[in-house]
């Protein structure tokens, strides 16, 4: 059994917790090596105390969940099956009845939870979220170097936008050079939708890109990142398209000034809350403390935001190995909007910054 397995199996002897069925893609992807997309059919692995851990899947991927690497026992489900039947026989024939699941409260939905409990009367059901984030939490020598792979492509599909900035482009055409750009790399699956905003659009955290035409003398905010081996990147980088005006300049260099300040704070034994904190403080001693809206940054990994949340309130010490991004912005409605964005891994005594593309204000 491999390890992350082996840690799952301990931690429900320690707990008294007869049996987990894990069932988000991307944990399922953590303890498998096995990525799904199962649309509406059932994804999981049900993990036990003494006994083998088994699959579940559509059927259909039964193949490829062998060629991913599982080498257990794989309940393939069709699509005229009960898949929660099946999956009471199996769990049944396994260990009898469950008194106590472990089950991932955030993701199993209403409908399973009620079928699940209806199967196993009368169980108690646990929260797995916690030991998972644990595990999840420091990176191993192969997902780092993966990470910084995925980095590395981040980098070059920013480079790639901001070559294609041209007065008059709008912001999903260069959305979709990016995203070609990517493919023609390897590059299956974005992080998440490629985002590009110019000029006041700039100053929405969130903003969809659209036909909207890139102006002189606007910032264009590039936000983005790759699926590579399953592990995501994430990077933001803001440059300037013509000349700007001197606030938008000081907002810049403020937003620069904040998350170079972070970046070399990283290192083991800091708490997270003091990086949003010096990062916050740059900001709001210059005058725009109420317009940085949003946390420092988050951790990164299997899933493009996972734990931890890089908060002013969360009190978590940084380990070596721990990966996350460090992302202040200011968005001054009908001015501009910056926000700069690095993934770092902290290292023994300090930090590596995986993202590599410049961050010196840039004129296109």
């Amino acid at each position: 059994m491999n390890q992350r397995l082996n840690q799952m199996t301990a931690w429900l002897k320690s707990e008294h917790i007869d049996a987990a069925f894990i069932t988000s893609t991307d944990n399922v992807f953590y303890l498998s090596g096995f990525r799904s997309d199962p649309h509406e059919r059932l994804l999981g692995i049900a993990i036990f105390q003494e006994k083998e851990p088994f699959l579940v899947c559509p059927a259909m991927e039964k193949h490829d969940a062998k060629n991913a690497g599982w080498e257990y026992e794989i309940l393939g489900i069709t699509d005229t099956d009960n898949p929660w039947d099946l999956l009471e026989k199996k769990v049944r024939g396994r260990i009898g009845n469950v008194h106590t699941w472990a089950i991932e409260k955030e993701h199993l939905n209403v409908e399973r939870y009620e079928a699940l409990s209806q199967r196993f009367s009368g169980a108690k059901f646990v929260a797995a979220e916690e030991k998972l984030h644990t595990l999840r939490l420091i990176k191993d020598k192969k997902e780092r170097d993966i990470l910084r792979e995925a980095a590395a492509f981040a980098d070059l599909a920013v480079e790639t936008g901001v070559r294609e900035i041209q007065e008059g482009r709008t912001e999903l055409e260069i959305v979709a050079a990016i995203e070609h750009a990517m493919k023609q790399k390897g590059i299956s699956e974005m992080s998440f939708a490629t985002t590009v905003l110019a000029g006041a659009k700039a100053a929405s955290p969130h903003g969809t890109p659209g036909l909207d035409k890139i102006e002189k003398r606007s910032l264009v905010l590039f936000d983005l990142g790759v699926v590579h081996q399953g592990y995501c990147s994430d990077i933001t980088r803001t440059v300037a398209f013509g000349d700007l005006d001197e606030e938008q300049i000081r907002i810049y260099e403020t937003v620069l000034q904040a998350e170079e300040t972070a970046v070399k704070a990283v290192k083991p034994g800091v708490r997270a809350k003091d990086l949003d904190r010096i990062a916050r403080d740059v900001i709001t001693k210059a005058g725009y403390g109420e317009y940085f809206t949003h946390r420092l940054g988050h951790g990164l990994g299997i899933s493009i935001h996972e734990y931890p949340s890089m908060t002013n309130t969360n009190e978590l010490i940084l380990q070596e190995g721990m990966v996350f991004t460090i992302e202040p912005g200011i968005y001054v409605p009908g001015v501009a909007g910056v926000r700069i964005e690095d993934d770092v891994y902290v290292t023994k005594d300090g930090v590596e910054v995986l993202t590599k593309y410049p961050k010196a204000l840039q004129h296109v």
